[in-house]
């Protein structure tokens, strides 16, 4: 008996090597890669060219984890293709507009066939195999149109496979798994629930209704070609929340990661106590390394976007092409004509994009500002000994508006300079191209965000149109700024005599129950506390406006009581008809201070100006890291 399975498993081993898996292993050996990580190389990168493995253990060369016998974990999906997968992907994008993110943004559409099984790197020839078997075996029986159901419930959203044409698919993934087990000895269990595809999973129930009108508009009838395609993930970050890098960051101390736009980190939420606010310790998928990295740097990913794609399989594909041919002769026998293909049915995404139309908020960090830089002695550098401002080089402004109390309250709140001015007569010109309708603008107190949206709407041809309206709630002053004192601000005015069209009539959404900034003209603020104010206000502190309980935004960036802003503008439609521009964020994004590691860390160093990514299609001046003093947190 364990003889004949010798030679069967021999048997299958031999044919299995005549398709190929020596021709990418053995250049990998030629380099002196070892057997297991040479495999583990071609496991990760889906087996398709020795130079994508080769470069794969270059990058995972300080890996602490290569040598580790770790397989991966591979799935099968049954995917749409065409048309169908177009409508879509576009209710992907719109629900996730509309409704926020739920669990099914994380995944691409899909009808799972097999649930997630682990397999050794060296049987995974064996895998491909399997799968084009199973695919053979049930091609001829596929159904040419897979009719789906439209279900919707208070959590979950989707469609369902029934009749005859689910127990087809259901043979397929059992045929499939029943091959795995004899040629890779690997457990696979086929999907026992009812096949479906799902559209929106944990939603909030008041978005229920708008994700029904949106399915709707998906026309599931059409023909579709379906692909059976196989994935494989990191077994170690199944339940790790997945970043991607925005912007390249160069590591100040030994303990963190190297980030270059596009990688993938993968972060457990549950293992971050050692780190300080903004930083998190994950692991790079690209090089296997761990450590820290600043949070504001990257932005939330899909689960599948790590997945690896390794074979697939499309159903109907000679079987659609053989059926034609036989309908072609059999109508010109038959002296009928062939009737002329139905082209993609414009007027359900016309219907869609009426469905989904809605009003949105915009929001626009400000331009480049003088102190940034030129430093903190940026004025003493442009001013006379009687108070007169020159400038001194031509990235300063050419001019400084007129203010009451002179010029040394620009110190505190800086003016753009010429870059500046010109990234944001670029921001204006690409919101110009891009078609978008600006019908009301609402921006901070400081000078440099009023001249960022004054420049964005002169490129928008609406300066003479539309009017500033000058909102104090967005303003915060940080730790971040050049000094500890509460800055002066241009009274409206002042504002309006040096050429900045404001409302002098907009009332501010800022409320002030219970710590409230009155100001002499919209001039210096001078804090009022009222009584029972919740203790820890003092200057600097923001209140953010029309909450339940006093929320205050201290040393922070200007992140939290933007996005308060926009839900008090939509609970009050009346304040504010139509997309809104706020231009009181910083211009960059810069690495928080941690706790150093070591009594070294702690001197602060600043390292050379990186210049900026370049920019993606369609976007003009995108945000690049600034690089900041590493600070520690007792500040």
């Amino acid at each position: 008996m364990a003889a004949g399975e010798t030679q069967l498993y021999a048997k299958v081993s031999n044919k299995l090597k005549v398709r190929g898996p020596s021709l990418l292993l053995e250049p990998l050996l030629g380099m002196g890669f070892p057997v297991h990580t040479a495999l583990k190389a071609l496991a990760a990168t889906g087996r398709k060219t020795a130079e994508e493995a080769s470069d794969w253990l270059r990058c995972h060369r300080n890996d602490p984890s290569l040598d580790d016998p770790i397989p991966q974990e591979y799935a099968l999906f049954l995917c749409p293709t065409g048309s169908l997968l177009e409508q879509l992907q576009e209710f992907w994008r719109e629900s996730k507009r509309q409704c926020t993110k739920n669990r099914a943004h994380e995944i691409f559409p899909h009808i799972t066939l097999c649930d997630f099984f682990t397999c050794e790197d060296h049987k995974v020839e064996c895998l491909y195999e399997a799968l084009k078997r199973a695919g053979d075996r049930i091609r001829g029986s596929f159904p040419l149109v897979v009719p789906l159901a439209l279900h919707s419930s208070i959590s979950y959203l989707g469609f369902f496979v029934n009749d005859s044409p689910a127990d087809v698919i259901r043979e397929f993934a059992t045929t499939f798994a029943m091959e795995v087990a004899v040629l890779a000895d690997c457990t696979v269990k086929p999907c026992a629930k009812q096949l479906h595809l799902t559209l929106a999973h944990k939603f909030y129930p008041h978005h229920q209704r708008t994700l029904e009108q949106l399915a709707r508009a998906i026309h599931p009838g059409h023909s579709c070609q379906w692909t059976a395609v196989l994935y494989s993930r990191d077994m170690r970050f199944v339940h790790y929340q997945t970043l991607r890098a925005l912007f390249q960051y160069k590591p100040q101390n030994e303990d963190e990661l190297t980030l270059s736009p596009g990688d993938y980190i993968f972060v457990d939420p549950t293992q971050q106590e050692e780190t300080s606010e903004g930083w998190v310790i994950g692991t790079s998928q690209r090089t296997g390394c761990r450590g820290f990295l600043p949070e504001n740097y990257t932005e939330q990913a899909n689960e599948s976007d790590t997945w690896v794609k390794h074979r697939t399989y499309t159903f109907s594909l000679a079987m659609d092409l053989a059926s034609r041919k036989d309908g072609e002769a059999s109508s010109r026998r038959n002296g009928e004509p062939h009737p002329p293909q139905t082209p993609r049915d414009v007027s359900s995404i016309q219907a869609l994009q009426a469905t989904i139309a809605r009003k949105s908020v915009l929001v626009v960090r400000h331009g480049e500002r003088v102190d940034q830089i030129f430093g903190k002695s940026w004025l003493q550098q442009c001013s006379t000994p009687d108070g007169k401002y020159y400038r001194p080089d031509l990235n300063f402004p050419c001019s400084l508006p007129r203010r009451s109390s002179g010029i040394k309250d620009f110190e505190n709140d800086p003016p753009l300079s010429s870059c500046g001015i010109f990234q944001s007569r670029m921001a204006g010109e690409a919101l110009l191209d891009s078609g978008i309708r600006i019908t009301s603008v609402f921006t901070s107190p400081a000078l440099r965000c009023v001249q960022t949206a004054k420049h964005i709407l002169e490129e928008l041809k609406l300066e003479k149109t539309i009017k500033i309206r000058v909102e104090p709630g967005i303003f915060e002053w940080t730790k971040w700024e050049s000094g500890k004192t509460t800055p002066t601000l241009m009274t409206l005015d002042e504002l309006q005599e040096a050429g900045f069209n404001v409302s002098m009539d907009y009332r501010n959404l800022a409320k002030t129950d219970s710590t409230r900034l009155d100001t002499e003209a919209h001039g210096r603020p001078r804090e009022t506390r009222a009584p029972g104010a919740q203790p820890g206000c003092g200057p600097g502190d923001t209140v953010c406006p029309s909450l339940p309980r006093p929320t205050l935004c201290r040393h922070k960036p200007s992140w939290g009581s933007v996005s308060v802003l926009a839900r008090e503008i939509e609970r009050r439609p009346s304040a504010c008809l139509g997309p809104t521009l706020d231009c009181h964020v910083v211009l960059e994004p810069r690495p928080p201070g941690r706790a150093s590691p070591s009594p070294a860390d702690h001197t602060a160093s600043r390292p050379a100006w990186q210049p900026p990514p370049s920019p993606p299609p369609g976007l003009r001046f995108p945000s690049p890291p600034s690089c900041r003093p590493r600070a520690m947190t007792s500040m």
